[in-house]
């Protein structure tokens, strides 16, 4: 195993298929799937809004740093999957943006 690192990764998609039940369940949560709500965490945020056009889930994940930001991108793409197939909910059109947050650069102000 080599050296581990952290990365952000979001993951965008288009809610497909919904089925009204799954519609109304959406619908009754959206607030507790706001902007407010929003962060990184390793089980993956769910944020949404009323129009259920798209979704954006938020992970944490840690992985070998040779993997890259691709093994990250796939694993958390694998996480949305899942947790949207558990919940009976459709979709299509994952796209994944990962960061890698041992590598990023800060720039800080100077005084």
């Amino acid at each position: 195993m080599g050296t581990q690192h952290t990365y952000r990764v979001i993951v965008r998609g288009k809610w497909d298929g919904l089925s009204e039940a799954a519609r109304a369940r959406l619908l009754a949560e959206v607030e507790q799937h706001g902007l407010a709500q929003m962060q990184f965490t390793p089980e993956g945020s769910l944020s949404y809004d009323a129009a259920l056009k798209s979704f954006t889930y938020r992970y944490v994940i840690v992985s070998d740093a040779q993997d890259g930001e691709e093994m990250a991108a796939a694993l958390a793409e694998e996480k949305a999957e899942n947790a949207l197939s558990a919940a009976g909910y459709g979709f299509r059109d994952l796209r994944s943006f990962p960061t890698d947050m041992d590598t990023m650069k800060v720039n800080r102000k100077r005084r």
